[in-house]
Order: C-alpha cells, then sequence, then structure tokens
C-alpha cells in the first residue's frame, strides 16, 4: 500500500498533516502528531502494516501492541477517505 498522490503531506512542528487536493474524492485534511507525520512518510513508497511496524518500534518505545493498534488504526481511517492505494 502507498499514499495516492492526490494527496499531500504537511509537516511542521511536532504536527502532521495530510492534505486532500481538488482531485481527492475526500475532502479535508487530518492532523496528527511527529509519528503520524512518520506513517505518512513511509506511505510515500509501498510498504506494509508490518514493515510500518517495524520501522517505527526502532524510533519509539511503547508499551507492548501499542505501535501495531496506532499504525492498524491510521491505515483503517487512511483507507476510509480513500487516501490508499492497495497492492494488487
Amino acid at each position: 500500500m502507498r499514499l495516492k498522490k492526490e494527496f499531500i503531506i504537511h509537516d511542521s512542528v511536532g504536527e502532521a498533516m495530510l492534505v486532500a487536493s481538488g482531485k481527492a474524492k475526500f475532502s479535508g485534511l487530518v492532523k496528527g502528531n511527529k509519528m503520524f507525520g512518520e506513517m505518512l512518510a513511509l506511505l510515500k513508497r509501498d510498504t506494509t502494516e508490518a514493515e510500518m511496524v517495524k520501522t517505527l518500534r526502532t524510533k519509539y518505545e511503547a508499551p507492548e501492541g501499542k505501535i501495531e493498534a496506532d499504525v492498524r488504526k491510521v491505515i483503517t481511517e487512511l483507507r476510509r477517505i480513500g487516501a490508499l492505494e492497495e497492492r494488487k
């Protein structure tokens, strides 16, 4: 999976935003923290949920299952708004 080109990532100090361009069916933006921004950066290229979790575990300490739950939540939301291209 990867982000569709109709979505633009904007990073601000400590905050990340995913903005839909005029070509996207979703109209609006999604805001999140630094980890959200890193997830979006990983989705600039083709990746998997497992690869995202593995990469984020090297950068963040979190209770068992927390990173997995956060990644799953973000992916679910991005799918809901139509921001992801899925592998076939």
